[in-house]
């Protein structure tokens, strides 16, 4: 079963997140079908960009 889910990336400290479609067993920094978005909870407002065409494709 897949499922949309964040991965985190950046530094230590400074995290920085990609809106990912995985498999629900694969771990958090396991493989993954492809990439929809990201997130960056460090600006001000917090920064979210999905396409949108390609998650409704997924769900």
């Amino acid at each position: 079963m897949l499922r949309i889910r964040l991965r985190r990336m950046g530094k230590k400290k400074q995290p920085s997140y990609r809106v990912v479609v995985a498999d629900s067993l694969a771990p958090r920094h396991g493989r993954f079908v492809e990439t929809i978005g990201f997130y960056n909870p460090r600006t001000d407002p917090p920064t979210f960009r999905i396409e949108e065409e390609r998650a409704l494709y997924w769900l």
